[in-house]
């Protein structure tokens, strides 16, 4: 069942990227979705992931939840090397900073409580299946 989740999951993204972001935003179960951009720390390389985000003031909060796993997903680490990076919102490529925050936050539990109800408290349910705490990535535009 989780290769078929993880195939949608690249449709989904194929779809939003070649559609220069006219189809993806809400398209995965109506969840607000965004393309994060990030730089490859060994690679080099520009990778793109397909994430639900939620908003707070005007920063955009996105979950490194790796759907439960015991490791955290490889952009994450992508992110704490190279922490300047783009989303991308619809058609909308905006500029950001990148910062994980962990429950020794103070804003922590409040932020996970934003992503975790745009996404009908699947996070919570990924939580409780992985010893690691599950950082809430804080992406604050900048310019």
């Amino acid at each position: 069942m989780a290769s078929v989740f993880a195939n949608v999951l690249k449709v989904h993204q194929w779809a939003y990227e070649n559609s220069g972001g006219l189809v993806g935003h809400r398209l995965l179960f109506g969840n607000p979705t965004l393309l994060l951009r990030t730089v490859g720390r060994k690679t080099g390389q520009a990778r793109t992931s397909a994430l639900t985000y939620g908003t707070d003031g005007a920063d955009y909060l996105v979950t490194a939840s790796n759907g439960g796993s015991p490791r955290p997903p490889g952009w994450l680490a992508n992110l704490k090397a190279r922490p300047e990076c783009a989303i991308q919102i619809g058609r909308r490529t905006v500029k950001v900073v990148a910062r994980p925050t962990y429950p020794d936050d103070p804003e922590y539990a409040r932020r996970f409580a934003i992503v975790d109800k745009v996404n009908a408290g699947r996070y919570t349910a990924y939580q409780k299946q992985t010893k690691r705490p599950i950082a809430v990535v804080v992406l604050t535009p900048v310019g």
